[in-house]
């Protein structure tokens, strides 16, 4: 087949969820013998050359249009006074994407173009128009729900403090959701990276098929290197901070959990690693805690340490990072939010606390020895392996890809 993958970033490096997502499946359909053509929005914040996937091999094509998608707060007003599309959605608007997205589908035989996520589900409006003048069927589309975006913001809306930031998120979720709704009637299906969003988009209204296909991990990847051994009493955290759920989690437990637990248990260390850590964050002197910054390596990162917290509040879809935590075989304190949608059990491959006073029952039980890391945590590795090795994702996708191809047209006599 030949799969057209709509990004509305490129997906490399893959350091973060969203271009790991993405990746992994471009590169699982080539190893499987498919061609994929990844038409990128390349943005000033992940600008990439046209080069970075050529490693993946010649059944990997990727082209780019540069787009400026930076916040401007003078956009955002107008687009606030005068347009009915939410403005993290306008952002990934070009007419310049839209017109090769226009010719890729003219000149080239696609089998299936899949949208990746909510930003560029604004582009599926082009089949509407174009149906009309093709030379031949258009391909069907397959939007691949990353998230149900609007429940995220509704999310930080009602945890936000300061009333204008709570009214502004607010309205942002509720444009968000007249988006997502009006987007899913005009695609062939979607594939809900959880169970409980594949129930959300189904509440929503959206037409069948609503598949659930997981995230997954390529396992290559995630090799524990036995050289590395963690350093007791540590916790981590790892995540992209200018994602702005990450932050609202880090800056909960930095104010709620970790100094009643320093000043209860000593010894412990707190390591923190993301990208675009912000002033805040960077500038902290608390005692025992450590901020890294962007690391090279997530996976070398993660092995030097033993606890990974995931204090997650707000959010949607799968945290990938946690994925990759359970593939490395790390045992993972995290909010009930953050392992949503993630097969797990608290208790035999993850642990799991919402309140301030669980977080530090757990972290005494680590403290004192009594929490049974390295069980839960090799429990965590053979769960990833068993669910979420990326060849059975991308056979999922597959498998969706074909129940949507149209059926062949039969002769008359």
């Amino acid at each position: 087949m030949h799969i057209l993958q709509l990004c509305p970033r490129v997906p490399y490096p893959p350091h973060d969820g969203g271009a790991i997502a993405m990746y992994d499946v471009a590169a699982g359909l080539a190893r499987a013998g498919h061609r994929v053509t990844v038409l990128a929005i390349n943005t000033p914040k992940h600008h990439q050359p046209a080069t970075v996937l050529d490693h993946l091999g010649p059944n990997v094509r990727l082209l780019t249009v540069d787009v400026n998608t930076n916040l401007s707060p003078l956009k955002a007003l107008r687009n606030l006074l005068s347009s009915q599309l939410p403005y993290n959605v306008e952002r990934f608007v070009s007419e310049e994407v839209k017109v090769r997205l226009a010719e890729l589908l003219a000149r080239e035989q696609v089998d299936v173009v899949q949208l990746e996520g909510t930003f560029v589900a604004w582009y599926a409006g082009y089949w509407a128009e174009a149906d009309k003048e093709a030379a031949r069927p258009l391909p069907p589309v397959v939007l691949r729900a990353h998230n149900v975006e609007y429940t995220i913001w509704e999310q930080l809306a009602r945890n936000a403090g300061n009333p204008l930031k709570k009214w502004y998120l607010r309205k942002l979720a509720q444009r968000l959701k007249i988006f997502e709704e009006r987007m899913l009637h005009r695609v062939d299906g979607v594939a809900a990276i959880t169970e409980a969003d594949q129930q959300r988009l189904r509440q929503l209204g959206c037409p069948e098929p609503v598949v659930f296909v997981p995230a997954g991990v390529d396992l290559s990847r995630f090799r524990r290197d036995p050289a590395i051994r963690p350093r007791p009493r540590t916790l981590f955290m790892i995540g992209s901070l200018n994602w702005l759920p990450n932050l609202e989690g880090f800056d909960w437990f930095l104010r709620e959990v970790w100094p009643r637990a320093k000043a209860q248990y000593p010894e412990l260390e707190l390591h923190i690693a993301g990208k675009d850590t912000p002033e805040h964050i960077r500038s902290l002197q608390l005692p025992g805690v450590t901020v890294h910054g962007f690391v090279e390596s997530a996976q070398q990162f993660m092995q030097q340490y033993e606890l990974m917290l995931v204090p997650l509040l707000s959010g949607g879809g799968m945290r990938i990072k946690i994925i990759e935590g359970m593939a490395l075989g790390k045992c993972i304190l995290s909010t009930g939010l953050g392992a949503e949608g993630i097969h797990v059990r608290p208790g035999f491959d993850i642990v799991l606390g919402d309140s301030p006073e669980e977080w530090l029952a757990h972290l005494g039980r680590y403290y004192r020895g009594e929490l049974g890391q390295q069980a839960i945590g090799e429990e965590a590795a053979r769960t990833i392996s068993r669910l979420y090795d990326n060849r059975r994702v991308v056979e999922s996708f597959l498998d969706l890809y074909t129940i949507l191809q149209p059926a062949p047209r039969v002769a008359a006599h």
